[in-house]
């Protein structure tokens, strides 16, 4: 079972430290992969979620790109992820509840369960997630034993 941290958080939502890289590579250092909201503005990469947050740039994400689940906030990061990284697992999405990333993931959200090989997003507590593949939740530690 595929384990990701949402936006970082692993026992429980943390609004403040969301998408920090600091919280990111914690996420990471304690084993989970970890999907993060990502923007391009001005040829500047930042991780945010509702905004462009904290600055990062490309070498940041490639040297942590076997761990992240990326979001792609905006068009413009969308389309320099599509021309010049073919390694990186990205989806774009806005109100759908169900996306393909890059790597031919389905990135299902909330009352979308079960589907086959499935990442359930923020499952609700009686989701049958028994045919999914990962869990993407802010408290993925829970799922950790089982």
């Amino acid at each position: 079972m595929i384990l990701i941290s949402h936006r970082g958080n692993i026992s429980g939502k943390i609004l403040d430290m969301e998408n920090n890289p600091y919280y990111i590579d914690t996420a990471i250092f304690l084993g989970y992969d970890v999907e993060i909201d990502i923007w391009a503005i001005d040829n500047k990469i930042f991780l945010g979620h509702d905004i462009p947050q904290y600055e990062i740039n490309l070498n940041w994400v490639d040297k942590r790109k076997d761990k992240l689940w990326i979001h792609c906030k905006n068009l413009y990061i969308l389309e320099i992820f599509s021309i010049f990284s073919y390694e990186l697992n990205y989806f774009w999405h806005e109100t759908d509840t169900i996306t393909l990333t890059s790597k031919g993931y389905i990135w299902a959200h909330t009352g979308k369960q079960p589907i086959k090989n499935s990442i359930a997003v923020l499952p609700g507590v009686d989701e049958d997630i028994n045919y999914c593949i990962g869990i993407c939740s802010d408290n993925i530690n829970n799922f950790k034993h089982e």
